[in-house]
């Protein structure tokens, strides 16, 4: 290869990058849709700032977040698959706080809850975000202090926030369904052994690893590095990994420093409220056009919505350099679980071994 080929190559391939992370995708997504997430997601902030309980809003905002899970089909469906997902949330909250009290096995119970929710998700065509909520909640619970005859009213304030976005739900449902004809429920295509199975067993283990390294590091909050893993690696290729990684980390490096100016203003209960409410609002703006620019919001909500309680009690600067460290951290592991979940000889040879764990019934069943 002739030096002037090989500069013509890293042009083109410099190009492609570019154009990867340059690409806006255009979308139908009306403004009501952002706008009652983020009514899902501050009204708990809003209710927690009145009676000067920020720490409870704070959970109640987490379990919000399922209105996102809402679909766009009739009203019968979409109201008990919103209903389900906010089980789902409930549950992997629980898991993940009562994990909080028993440290050697944190990393055992959020892989387990990793596998089984990616699982169900993929069993039953779960759409975008698709596992990924449900591991934040129970990354979060892990890592939450607290004692343990709090782990009732922790779980109950959560159930609150689920059970308010379920309402809103509903209401903005009645409202668009009048305006827009809902999409068809399409019949659930056939399960296979590795989507199912083997993909969802490789997703939660390297979610485990993650967090595990983090524990080894001695990280004071690791609850960001399994979240980010598993943002990066759900990609359904490894281009797609390799994009949502790039993405991912460029976008948390420029939230960060949008981080590092929210933490250095004064900001009070009522603040902090409207503030999660605009970047909830943008996020679900951005995230279907260009997940880099979502991913610069996405940083300072996820920041505010674990550390709002203590903001004032440590450096922005310390809180930043962590929350940089872990992002990068959780994307190396995605990136190097997304290789060996798109490689077909790591398929071939650990599917084997799988596929030995499985019963021949289910097997035979399509699973």
């Amino acid at each position: 290869m002739t030096r002037s080929s090989y500069w013509a190559r890293l042009k083109l391939l410099v190009q492609a990058e570019l154009q990867h992370l340059t690409t806006i995708n255009v979308s139908d997504r009306r403004w009501q849709m952002p706008f009652a997430a983020a009514l899902a997601s501050g009204l708990p902030l809003m209710v927690g700032a009145y009676f000067d309980h920020m720490d409870y809003g704070l959970i109640s905002s987490l379990g919000g977040l399922v209105f996102l899970y809402l679909p766009e089909t009739p009203m019968y469906h979409r109201m008990v698959s919103l209903m389900a997902c906010a089980f789902a949330m409930i549950a992997s909250y629980a898991l993940g706080v009562m994990s909080h009290f028993f440290p050697p096995v944190m990393m055992l119970v959020l892989t387990f809850t990793a596998i089984l929710v990616t699982m169900v998700c993929r069993y039953y065509n779960l759409g975008p975000p698709g596992s990924l909520f449900f591991i934040m909640a129970a990354s979060i619970g892990a890592n939450s202090p607290g004692e343990v005859m709090q782990i009732p009213l922790k779980v109950g304030l959560l159930t609150m926030g689920s059970l308010l976005a379920c309402l809103i739900a509903f209401f903005y449902s009645v409202f668009m369904l009048r305006r827009v004809p809902p999409k068809p429920v399409t019949p659930l295509p056939p399960p296979t052994f590795d989507y199912v199975v083997f993909d969802s067993i490789v997703i939660g283990a390297f979610v485990g690893i993650s967090l595990a390294l983090a524990q080894a590091l001695q990280l004071e909050q690791a609850y960001w590095v399994p979240v980010s893993c598993l943002a990066v690696i759900q990609g359904m290729s490894l281009r797609a990994v390799w994009n949502k990684q790039l993405q991912r980390v460029i976008g948390t490096c420029i939230g960060l420093l949008l981080s590092w100016a929210l933490l250095s203003l004064p900001l009070d209960k009522w603040s902090i409220s409207f503030v999660m409410i605009g970047l909830a609002f943008l996020i679900e703006v951005l995230i279907v056009r260009h997940y880099a620019l979502a991913a610069i919001f996405i940083t300072p909500m996820t920041i505010l919505l674990v550390e709002a309680t203590t903001l004032g009690h440590a450096s922005p600067n310390a809180l930043i350099q962590a929350r940089f460290f872990d992002t990068v951290l959780g994307c190396l592991v995605g990136l190097v679980g997304g290789v060996c979940l798109h490689s077909p000889g790591f398929r071939a040879v650990v599917g084997r071994q799988i596929r030995r764990l499985v019963p021949s019934r289910l097997l035979k069943q399509g699973v």
